[in-house]
C-alpha cells in the first residue's frame, strides 16, 4: 500500500468516525454534514476533472527537453530561482497548481526546483495577492511581506537540494 492509500484510508476513518459522531447527537447534524458534503463534493469534482484534463494535456504540449534544461537536475541554482519565479507567478489554487507540478516532475524537473516553484506558489500568489491581500491588508503590509518573504522560495529549493543531495532522500 503506497502513501496516498494510507492517506485515503484514514480521510476515510476520520470521515466515518467523525459521520457516526454527528449521527449520534440526534440533533440534525448528521443531515447538515451530508448536505454540506454534497455542495462540496458538487462543485469540487468538476474541477478536479478539468484540473486532471489540463494536466494531461499540458503534459502532451510541454517540452520535456526545455523542462530538463531549466529545471533539471542539471540546472542547479538557476532552476531554484526559475522555479521560485514561475512559481509565484502561477495562478489558481491547489487544483492547478500541483498538476502542473507533477507534470513537471514526470518530464525532468529537479525536486529543489519543485519545492522552489510550490514554496513560492504558497507565499506570493499573485492572483491572491491582487485579489484578497491588497485589498484587506493595504499596499504597505503587502509590500514588507514580499520583502520579508523574497528568501524562503530560493532557501526551501535550497535546503531541498542539501536533503536530496547530502541524506540520498529522492522520490
Amino acid at each position: 500500500m503506497n502513501v496516498l492509500d494510507y492517506a485515503s484510508l484514514v480521510i476515510w476513518i476520520l470521515a466515518l468516525i467523525l459521520g457516526v459522531m454527528a449521527y449520534l447527537r440526534h440533533d440534525g447534524r448528521f443531515r447538515q454534514g451530508l448536505q454540506i458534503a454534497w455542495k462540496q463534493a458538487f462543485s469540487t469534482v468538476p474541477k478536479i476533472v478539468l484540473a486532471v484534463l489540463v494536466s494531461g494535456f499540458f503534459a502532451q504540449i510541454v517540452p520535456t527537453e526545455l523542462v530538463a534544461e531549466w529545471l533539471g537536475k542539471d540546472a542547479g541554482l538557476r532552476g531554484i530561482v526559475i522555479g521560485s519565479l514561475v512559481g509565484g507567478l502561477t495562478p489558481g489554487g491547489p487544483v492547478i497548481c500541483f498538476p502542473i507540478v507533477y507534470v513537471f516532475l514526470k518530464t525532468g524537473a529537479a525536486v529543489p526546483a519543485l519545492i522552489s516553484f510550490v514554496t513560492a506558489w504558497s507565499v506570493f500568489a499573485v492572483h491572491r495577492v491582487l485579489a484578497y491581500e491588497i485589498p484587506l491588508m493595504g499596499v504597505r503590509f503587502v509590500k514588507i511581506r514580499i520583502i520579508s518573504c523574497l528568501i524562503l522560495p530560493p532557501l526551501a529549493g535550497l535546503m531541498a537540494e542539501i536533503i536530496t543531495n547530502g541524506f540520498g532522500i529522492e522520490i
